[in-house]
This record gives C-alpha cells, structure tokens and sequence, in this order.
C-alpha cells in the first residue's frame, strides 16, 4: 500500500473543519480502491503530528471537536490575533460573548435563564450565535410553555480550538480583556455590533 501520509496531510489541509478519522478512512479508500485499516490512519495521522511539532514549522496538527486540522502554534499567537482583530466581521460583541459563555458552561439553557443572569435581554445576542451557528436548538424545556433550550455546536468548539467541553478554561481564568470581545452592550444593533 502506497503512503498514506501525505494524502491525509492534504485532507486535513483542504478540511474546511475538523475531518475526523472515519472520513478520511473513506476518502483513502475510495481513491486507493483497497480497505484502509484504521490502526495505518492513527499511525500516519500521530506521523504528521510529530512532524509538525518540529520548530520550524509555525503550524501544528491538532485533534479538535472530534477531527484534525490544522492550527498555528502558541508562539504565533500574537500575530495572528493581529490579523484576526482586523476580521471585524468575524468578532462577537461583549454581550454576544457574556450569552455564549453562559450557554457554554450551563448548557442546555433558556433564554429567560440567560436574560436573568445576565440581567439584560439576549435576543439579539441569541440569533447572531444561531446565525453564525456557534449555538443550536437542543430541545424543549418541560417547564410551562416549552422555552427552546440552546447548548453550544461543533462550530463552537472549531471556533475556539477545543476537542470537548471539558477543554473550556474555568470561569475564573478567562481574560476579560479577551481580544474577541468588542466593548459594545446588548441592543438595539448598531453598524458596529455585529455580534
């Protein structure tokens, strides 16, 4: 069997989100025509881990949300950022961030739970998170009058670079400075608020 590596390498490169195992176990196999077995992809795919490790390579291979892809390494962070601040669209305001991390962490919740922990309301919060689909709908509550119940979506955890929700910083070592959240509040949305 040919090397597998460097096709799984371009598969994780061309991902537009994390591509986890089984997939890519599909894609080799219907390009080599031949069974794949799963213990030649972990091998190959922890291969490319290693590689990337290397220090000349400002770039790593990392398992996120369930797949691989690829992400820049922690001593890059602050140029990246640079170019990330400058992606204005891509920015969640101050109270889109307060709504997600509330979501994050007591997931699945009302919106009326949200609002009063929050002390605000959140519609507009809750449908920039839905648009951007870093929140979905889990269900209803049991509670009178059915509230939608919203918990985090695997966009979410691509987003901000984890595997699972256990990899979510505790509350009290998130930086409230964090160079995602705008300064703007809950409201009526204005040209800059753009969730």
């Amino acid at each position: 069997m040919e090397n597998i590596a460097p096709h799984i390498e371009a598969l994780i490169f061309c991902a537009e989100a994390p591509i986890a195992l089984a997939e890519i176990k599909q894609c080799l196999e219907e390009k080599l025509q031949t069974n794949v077995p799963d213990n030649h992809i972990k091998e190959a795919v922890e291969l490319l881990m290693q590689r990337y490790e290397a220090e000349e390579f400002a770039i790593q291979i990392r398992k996120v949300a369930g797949g691989y892809c690829f992400r820049s390494k922690n001593q890059y962070e602050a140029v990246v950022s640079t170019l990330l601040s400058q992606r204005a669209r891509r920015r969640l305001s101050k109270a889109a961030l307060e709504t997600l991390a509330v979501i994050a962490y007591k997931q699945p919740v009302t919106k009326s739970f949200i609002e009063q922990l929050r002390g605000v309301g959140c519609d507009y919060s809750i449908q920039k998170l839905l648009d951007k689909e870093l929140i979905i709908i889990k269900g209803k509550d049991k509670s009178p009058g059915r509230p939608l119940l919203y918990g985090t979506s695997e966009k979410f955890m691509h987003y901000f670079g984890i595997d699972n929700l256990n990899d979510l910083p505790l509350p009290q070592d998130v930086d409230s400075e964090s160079p995602l959240a705008d300064s703007d509040q809950e409201g009526t949305p204005t040209a800059s608020n753009n969730a």
